[in-house]
């Protein structure tokens, strides 16, 4: 039998998440209806700032809306993703679900307040770890394009010293570079075509957006500055490509001089005080049977 109080819980879970299905529903069929149809102005405004409303009483995690849910899979490297408007409601299935699962498991040998804090810790894990997981992607994903970006401007530097374009040495590299790095090639790739939409000082704004590093900031300033001054472009790429390695060596050897510093506590903790207890027991143990 259920208790009066699991029961109340139960149904104020269900109808959060009932609402939840409703809100993301609503965003994804909103966006699916401005890619195919024309909606008349008025119904459309209207409709749009009812889920205004409803989505400021919801924490981000949960409003997100497809969008910014695809941008978050294509900066993490999944380029062709498809499904990122089921990302959510995937995520308040497995919710639903592990409540299921706790409950039957778990719901006639345990105390109520045990069993709902078993589902307050599925229903973190299944909100925060998912989003964690992304979130390590992405950071992991930008500090390999920021570590490949000198090779980038010393193949981009010699294919303007040969005569090339800064445009013409972009779409080469994204053709010759796949072989090497994808994440990389895909990246010039992604760049050179909006730079044929949007011009090539617009698409340099945009990767910065996408790989916001401090190596991605100055490559970004420099292809800019040489864009709007006109100036030679051949001799700075080779010094920024020496300036980024000589910094990243620089970051390396200070978390090598930290490494001394940490490694002093467990070097105490496990080597030092053993070492000590082992030779001051005995006599120790030496003096306690004098006594006795």
């Amino acid at each position: 039998m259920i208790s009066p109080s699991m029961a109340l819980f139960l149904i104020i879970i269900t109808s959060g998440l009932s609402l939840l299905f409703w809100l993301l529903y609503q965003i994804v069929l909103q966006k699916k209806v401005l890619r195919k149809l024309l909606v008349d102005n008025d119904v459309f405004d209207r409709t749009e700032n009812m889920a205004d409303k409803v989505e400021k009483f919801l924490p981000s995690s949960v409003s997100t809306n497809a969008d910014d849910i695809e941008r978050k899979f294509y900066s993490a490297g999944f380029y062709q993703f498809k499904w990122a408007h089921i990302y959510m409601p995937a995520k308040y299935t497995a919710v639903l679900l592990g409540f299921g699962a706790i409950y039957w498991s778990l719901g006639d040998n345990t105390d109520q307040k045990q069993l709902i804090a078993f589902m307050c810790i599925w229903l973190v894990i299944c909100i925060s770890v998912p989003d964690a997981i992304l979130n390590f992607r992405i950071k992991s994903l930008q500090e390999k394009l920021s570590g490949q970006l000198p090779y980038l401007l010393d193949l981009l530097a010699m294919c303007v010293h040969t005569g090339m374009t800064i445009e013409s040495s972009m779409a080469y590299l994204a053709k010759e570079m796949r072989g090497f790095d994808k994440d990389l090639a895909y990246m010039v790739s992604r760049t050179n075509d909006r730079a044929r939409i949007v011009g090539l000082s617009v698409a340099l704004d945009e990767l910065y957006i996408k790989v916001p590093t401090n190596e991605m900031r100055s490559f970004v300033m420099t292809l800019k500055q040489s864009l709007h001054y006109g100036s030679s472009i051949y001799g700075i790429l080779n010094t920024l490509a020496a300036d980024i390695r000589n910094v990243r060596l620089l970051s390396l050897e200070e978390k090598v001089g930290k490494l001394a510093a940490k490694m002093s506590v467990p070097l105490i903790l496990f080597i030092m005080i053993p070492v000590v207890i082992l030779i001051a027991a005995p006599g120790i143990m030496r003096m306690m049977s004098g006594v006795y």
